[in-house]
């Protein structure tokens, strides 16, 4: 199973340094010493590095040597992801430039007063696209791990004392499928994840990148569940200060319970492959993906 724990790397001095050099002096003296701190992960992380050599190696098919830089450039680019969600998220000035590829297909979902179901990975940087969100005439709701909102808690606190989307934290006792459907009932839209999965949740199994892996069922059992439209979206940084936003054409799922679920992962993971491919350096998954 994915040794993945449901929690990010970080600690809050760290944030501290970073926010005081993005409040003064902006993101490129912050990328500037993220250099120091990625090639510190670089070195000392083995088990990541390990997971990261066999994707870029066996996955992607780079060379020896390129696969080594592309670790580093991974690491390099999650640490931007991070200084990215403090600037655009907590509203510190910024030249940050985005397109959007798909934005009508969420105006319309918004239109039809359903509520809907977004459907993304941690490639890109999923904050910055659920924060964009907010053009978007529908209140957006997130859902993530108790670890990763307790991170993204801390930056956002640190910074303004506020965050702009609701959070929608998974818990244990499944409380939080009732706050789900509570924002579907007010046609509201709620984004999850659908590449990270903790041991002992329901999983679905379908081919990947050429083998077989496991993905959480509850974003795809959902969709079906509460009959709700579908788009998967997704926003990749493409030059230091550019981003890159998709959203695929909007679906409705209906059928077999038992079938639907499946067929709506075919789907995300049809779209996943394509960016995966396009921008390998910004999945940012560090445990075995196929194990």
């Amino acid at each position: 199973m994915p040794q993945w724990h449901g929690k990010s790397r970080g600690t809050r001095l760290g944030y501290g340094i970073f926010i005081g050099i993005l409040k003064k002096g902006g993101v490129l003296p912050a990328y500037f010493l993220l250099r120091f701190v990625s090639f510190y992960f670089f070195l000392f992380s083995p088990k990541s590095s390990k997971s990261l050599y066999h994707f870029f190696r066996q996955k992607i098919g780079f060379g020896f040597f390129t696969t080594i830089h592309k670790i580093y450039r991974n690491y390099y680019l999650f640490g931007q992801s991070l200084i990215d969600r403090i600037v655009v998220m907590s509203g510190i000035p910024n030249r940050f430039t985005f397109n959007f590829d798909g934005e009508e297909n969420l105006h319309q979902m918004a239109a039809l007063q359903k509520g809907g179901l977004l459907i993304s990975s941690h490639i890109g940087n999923w904050e910055i696209a659920g924060h964009l969100l907010k053009r978007l005439k529908a209140r957006i709701n997130i859902v993530m791990f108790d670890g990763e909102h307790q991170q993204l808690k801390q930056y956002l606190t640190a910074v303004t004392g506020e965050r702009n989307a609701n959070i929608i934290v998974i818990k244990n006792d499944l409380s939080h499928i009732y706050q789900i459907q509570e924002a579907f009932d007010k046609n509201e839209l709620v984004c999850m994840h659908a590449d990270r999965f903790l041991d002992g949740v329901k999983t679905i199994e379908t081919d990947f990148l050429g083998q077989k892996a496991k993905f959480p069922a509850g974003p795809f059992i959902l969709a079906h569940k509460f009959k709700v439209p579908v788009s998967f979206v997704f926003a990749l940084k493409e030059s230091k200060l550019h981003y890159h936003f998709f959203s695929s054409p909007l679906k409705e799922y209906s059928g077999d319970r038992n079938e639907v679920p499946a067929q709506i992962l075919k789907d995300f993971v049809k779209e996943m492959e394509v960016k995966v491919k396009l921008y390998p350096e910004q999945w940012y998954n560090y445990y075995d993906f196929w194990r």
